[in-house]
Parts: structure tokens; C-alpha cells; sequence
């Protein structure tokens, strides 16, 4: 049995892989694809956004089953906002310390399912060497103290990080965790020096056999995107490449490691082109909203949490949910950038049914169950106007290009429990501005239903199946089964 790299590259954009791959600059990816299968528009997670993706990603299922709903969501049960580092500036409306915490620690402690496995702890119960690099998702079974190899792993050790936490037997986690010394320095996961760290840990564990299953993480393309715009990928596709190119090389070449590795490559989602911004805040100056701060958000009605092109809006009494939900629905229906909202109509019903709600006021309601299929062979009955999704029905199949797996998506997002009462989608050239006031205007983002940036790229080669037809609609939650399904699980 081959061993197996999971690569996931963040945010990379089909085109721009193309692109690379035409102009030369990006040899292991396009090796990959040639003796492979190349899929240009596997459909991220929705809301588009990393720690959701993710989380898919490393577990196979939605945000309804793993329960990470956004990069900034609202905790009813503790009342605040978790914050996974949407910006700088956010992170510090928030508390930098609070914010490291819920990211690096909580995230994976408790705000991931605890009864949903990750591919690591499913490949630790086989017996397997698992093995990560800084990866948002790490949960396994193997337990792993502060690292204590560099003075400055130390120093941040010794004040603000220091719990044990359950990972991959071997764990490399921005210098802050380090199941062996390896010699790579991580600058503690700062953006530019992210895929460098990775590409060193990862040489350094080809080299000396130490895995069965790595997760190879390459972050830095999404932060390069964010400044310069997705249509700038090349250079950072290309500097990502680089690493792959070193992995192979530490295991022989590249022939001789594709022919003791199997490679899964994937996007956690895209991005699209942004040239506006979105302030929530102003479209629900009416409402009392929760704040950053504890004691100014005592008797809030709603919680607002925007995540680049997506956002989130909370109904916080629970008497008064519906009457919340209507006026906030009517306070955002004119926001202007603002392509879709959505909500559940009576979630404790028996049968609770989905609302999906253009600019206008058109309506398409839906729920599982029904006469009508999706491209991945999900059922559903849909009332209302089809123009809300562009969509259209061709022989009992329900077809939405322009939002790919929409239904699923969006059902899947709202009975999230962790979820909003409302979800708002930003259409195209905009973005919600976030806590911080930072957005991206200028830049690329993601986060929306929109395929723009939910459509990425997903590559595999000595694994998986044949062709891509194997699937008429690919998903990040078919990542995780082909990983389980390549070591027989």
C-alpha cells in the first residue's frame, strides 16, 4: 500500500493552477495531473471560508455535522463571539489572547464535533502513522506537549501556550508544537514563511519514513490572494509547487516517489475579485447588536458575525426569534451587495423548511426529501422562483451552475447549531467588512455560495478513482472518504 499526502493549497483558483501549469511554473502539480485525475471545480463548503472548509475537509461532512459554522460566529450558550483571526484588526477587537486560544486550542477541543472523526483519528485507529503540518484541523489521538526547540517557541510557550493537545502521532504545528526536532523554523505560522515550514517538515519526514498519511499544508497562496487579487496566483502557486518539488526530491525524485506516495491535492475553496465593501453595522443601526464587549452587549437582540463574502446574523431572544429574524430579513433586503439570504421558516417544526431570498424580494423555498435530484444524487421538493438560484429543472434534476451544490450547501450551513438564524451570501465585487473594519476591496476573497469562490481544484494521482467522471459533481466532503478508502477504512 502506497503511503498517502494529503496537499491542500488555500484558496487556489482552477484558472490560475492552469495558468501555472502552462507557463511552467508549476512541474509536481502538473506531473500530478498528467498521471492522475484533475477535477477544476470541486465545490468548497459554504460559507467559503477556511476553518469551514477545513473542517470538511478532515472529517467528510458539513458544517451541520461538524459544527464549525464561519471564521467568526457567536457562542449562545457562553454569549461572545469566537474569533479564528478574520484580520488583525479584528483579532484584536476580540482579544489576541482569547482569539490564539479559540483558534489554536478550542477549535479543535471543542467547537469541532467531538463524535465526528477526523482523517487522522481514523487512520490512528487503524494502527497508521499519521502526520501533520499547521493545519487548523489536527485532532487525533496522539497527545503532544508545548514545543521547547527554538528560544522563540519557548518564550511563546512559556506565557500564552501551553496545553497539551491530542494530534497526529507526528505534529508539526508553527513551531509551537513539534513532535521531533527537525531543524525548520516556522516563525509561529507567520504569513510568507508558512509553506516554507511545511516544506521542510515535510522533507524531513519523506526522508526518514516517518508517516503514512501526511497532511501537507500551503497556506500562504490564500494571504497572497487576499493583497494582490486571485487573478495574481501564478507566483504563489508556483512558490507552493517549489514545496511539493521538495517533497519529491527528499524521497528520491519524483518518479521514485509517486511510486511509493499517492498524492491527494485539493483547494479548501477559491476566491473572487473584490471592489466593494458591505457595512452590516449600518443596515442594522436599529438593532441593539452585541459588541465585541460583554457589558455593552447585555440584553442584545442580535449578534452579527460577517466573514469576508459571508455573514451571519444571530436572533438572540429566543421569544422574539421570529419577529428578528423578519425585521432583520427586511433591514438587509436593499443592502446593496448583498446577493442572497437565507433562514429556516419554524425550525422546531417537524418538517422545517429553507428560505433562499434574492434582491426584489423573489423566493425559492426548499427542504430534503422530494422528487427533484441534485448533480450528487441529493432529493428535494422546492416551491418558488427558480431565478433565485439561476436554476433551472431538466428531467427531475434540479441544476444550480451558477451556485454549485446550492441546496445541500445552504442546508447543511443553517442547521448548523452553532449557525446564525440568518445567512447572507455577498455578490460578486463584494464584501462584508469585518469586525475590525479590514476588508479586501481591491483584492480577492471568499466565503460566498457564489461559484467565484467556491469552485477550487482537486488533483489525485495512486489513489482514488479512475476518472473523474467517477463523480458528475465533486465535493470537499469526498476528500476525507477517498483518504479512508485508499488505507481500507
Amino acid at each position: 500500500m502506497k503511503k498517502l499526502v494529503l496537499v491542500v493549497i488555500d484558496a487556489m483558483k482552477p484558472e490560475m493552477l492552469d495558468r501555472a501549469i502552462a507557463a511552467g511554473r508549476a512541474p509536481a502539480l502538473a506531473r500530478i495531473a498528467e498521471e492522475g485525475v484533475y477535477v477544476n471545480d470541486v465545490v468548497a463548503a459554504f460559507p467559503s471560508v477556511t476553518p469551514v472548509c477545513a473542517a470538511t475537509i478532515t472529517t467528510g461532512v458539513g458544517p451541520d455535522e461538524h459544527l464549525i459554522p464561519s471564521m467568526n460566529w457567536y457562542h449562545r450558550v457562553e454569549q461572545r463571539y469566537v474569533e479564528y483571526g478574520s484580520s488583525f484588526s479584528a483579532t484584536r477587537q476580540f482579544g489576541v489572547v482569547r482569539s490564539l486560544t479559540d483558534t489554536v486550542y478550542r477549535m479543535n477541543a471543542e467547537h469541532l464535533a467531538g463524535d465526528v472523526p477526523t482523517v487522522f483519528e481514523s487512520l490512528d485507529d487503524l494502527g497508521l502513522r499519521t502526520a501533520g503540518t499547521t493545519y487548523l484541523i489536527y485532532r487525533g489521538r496522539h497527545q503532544h506537549d508545548v514545543a521547547q526547540e527554538s528560544a522563540l517557541a519557548r518564550l511563546v510557550t512559556s506565557t500564552l501556550f501551553r496545553r497539551t493537545i491530542l494530534g497526529p502521532q507526528e505534529l508539526f504545528y508553527a513551531d509551537l508544537y513539534a513532535s521531533r526536532r527537525t531543524g525548520c523554523r516556522g516563525q509561529l505560522g507567520m504569513p510568507g514563511v508558512r509553506d516554507q515550514h511545511t516544506g521542510c517538515v515535510g522533507s524531513y519526514l519523506v526522508e526518514h519514513d516517518l508517516f503514512d498519511f501526511l497532511l501537507f499544508s500551503l497556506p500562504d497562496n490564500d494571504g497572497w490572494s487576499h493583497r494582490n487579487g486571485p487573478l495574481a496566483q501564478v507566483p504563489s502557486i508556483a512558490a507552493a509547487d517549489r514545496q511539493i518539488e521538495r517533497l519529491m526530491h527528499a524521497g528520491g525524485g519524483p518518479d521514485r516517489f509517486l511510486e511509493d506516495h499517492a498524492v491527494v491535492v485539493t483547494s479548501d475553496h477559491s476566491q473572487a475579485f473584490v471592489e466593494e465593501r458591505i457595512r452590516l453595522d449600518l443596515a442594522l443601526a436599529d438593532f441593539h447588536v452585541a459588541t465585541p464587549s460583554a457589558s455593552a452587549s447585555v440584553g442584545a437582540e442580535l449578534a452579527l458575525s460577517p466573514a469576508q463574502r459571508s455573514a451571519m446574523l444571530y436572533a438572540l431572544d429566543p421569544e422574539r426569534r421570529d419577529e428578528l429574524v423578519e425585521r432583520s430579513v427586511e433591514a438587509v433586503a436593499e443592502l446593496e451587495g448583498v446577493d442572497l439570504t437565507m433562514w429556516v421558516r419554524d425550525p422546531a417544526a417537524a418538517s422545517p423548511e429553507a428560505v433562499i431570498r434574492a434582491p426584489g424580494g423573489a423566493e425559492l423555498h426548499f427542504a430534503p426529501g422530494g422528487e427533484l435530484t441534485d448533480p450528487r444524487g441529493g432529493h428535494w421538493s422546492v416551491e418558488g422562483d427558480l431565478q433565485v438560484l439561476a436554476a433551472r429543472i431538466e428531467d427531475g434534476r434540479l441544476l444550480t451552475p451558477d451556485y454549485p451544490d446550492a441546496l445541500a450547501r445552504v442546508w447543511s450551513a443553517l442547521r448548523c447549531e452553532n449557525a446564525g438564524d440568518v445567512l447572507l451570501s455577498a455578490a460578486p465585487g463584494y464584501e462584508f467588512v469585518d469586525w475590525g473594519g479590514a476588508d479586501h476591496v481591491g483584492g480577492g476573497s471568499h466565503g460566498s455560495l457564489h461559484r467565484t469562490d467556491s469552485c477550487g481544484a482537486l488533483l489525485w494521482c495512486g489513489t482514488g478513482p479512475s476518472s473523474r467522471d467517477a463523480r458528475e459533481q465533486w465535493s470537499l466532503r469526498d476528500v476525507a472518504p477517498m483518504i479512508r478508502a485508499h488505507f481500507g477504512g
